[in-house]
């Protein structure tokens, strides 16, 4: 049973920047602009709140994580702009524009390394986010030290972003705006929404949560940035939004399911049936099972109908 709760807990832990980016991208995908580059989004978030924090800690400013993590959230907002006015006004291929903020992301994190650090990575930070447990809670038999003892300030903030989504996207003027301009571009103009400027806050709200979910991966599970801190979830970050039926509910639940997978690697020692296999396999494990997500369940999911499209506005 210790073993399974500890498992629980961890995945919760790894499953954050894949929940937070996630939602991102559906803040993107529901205004109908296809965000494939939450991985280099990622990477810059990242970037900047592990160099933001190497710099701040140098001076002892006083809450400084907290001050990255605001940063992180920015710089994602300003590089996914990059690709918000390449979609939006020039109409450019979703897909191609994405994929080119995913190659620039990877060589101008790196080349901003050597500027600062003369290296491909950032120096080791010091502190960074400490593992919290919340007093009562935390005694709950099973479920406190699952859910409530022993982990990240992020992973809190994660369900919080979850519950302000929902309500956001579901259940407010806006996020029905937000929604129409996804489904039914033309529509939505004829009744008066600026369908330009929804997909504009679609696309910059996705760059400040995935700048973010960078922010919330480097500063728990890593001590320093480097080219591979993202290493592809950004891309497990969108199978889990898909796999969530675009929905802040069923990201929160694939989102725990793909980092659940992550875990099957470091506890797999403590599993009879799971000895005998090469940490390879554990290593490869969260990817092949994205990869049979989308294969068995994307025939199946349907997203907003006119997420990719280019939006033209003389078009009925």
């Amino acid at each position: 049973m210790n073993t399974v709760i500890s498992m629980v807990s961890s995945a919760l832990i790894l499953a954050t920047p894949l929940i937070i980016a996630a939602l991102g991208g559906l803040f993107s995908e529901r205004s109908g602009v296809v965000n494939i580059a939450l991985e280099g989004i990622m990477q810059v978030g990242a970037f900047t709140a592990a160099t933001t924090l190497v710099i701040l800690q140098g001076m002892s400013v006083p809450g400084a994580v907290w001050i990255s993590i605001i940063l992180a959230s920015i710089s994602g907002t300003l590089f996914s702009a990059i690709h918000a006015y390449a979609a939006i006004h020039l109409r450019a291929d979703h897909t191609i524009s994405g994929t080119a903020l995913n190659v620039l992301a990877g060589g101008l994190t790196i080349y901003l390394s050597e500027i600062i650090f003369h290296a491909k990575s950032t120096t080791a930070y010091i502190f960074a986010f400490k593992r919290i447990s919340i007093p009562i809670l935390k005694d709950i038999p099973i479920i406190g030290p699952m859910f409530f003892a022993n982990t990240y300030p992020t992973t809190y903030l994660a369900v919080i972003l979850v519950v302000i989504t929902w309500f956001v996207v579901f259940k407010t003027p806006f996020g029905l705006r937000l929604r129409s301009c996804g489904e039914y571009p033309q529509a939505s103009a004829s009744m008066g929404i600026n369908v330009v400027k929804m997909r504009w806050i679609g696309v910059l709200a996705s760059g400040a949560l995935s700048g973010l979910a960078g922010a919330a991966l480097v500063l728990t599970t890593n001590t320093f940035f480097y080219s591979g801190t993202v290493h592809g979830l950004g891309f497990v970050a969108i199978a889990t939004l898909i796999f969530g039926k675009w929905n802040p509910w069923g990201v929160l639940l694939s989102g725990f399911f793909f980092g659940f997978s992550q875990t099957l690697g470091q506890y797999s020692t403590s599993i009879s049936f799971l000895k005998g296999l090469p940490s390879e396999f554990f290593a490869l494990l969260p990817y092949v099972i994205t990869i049979l997500a989308i294969v068995f369940f994307s025939k199946k999911q349907v997203g907003p109908k006119a997420a990719g499209e280019i939006y033209d506005s003389g078009k009925r």
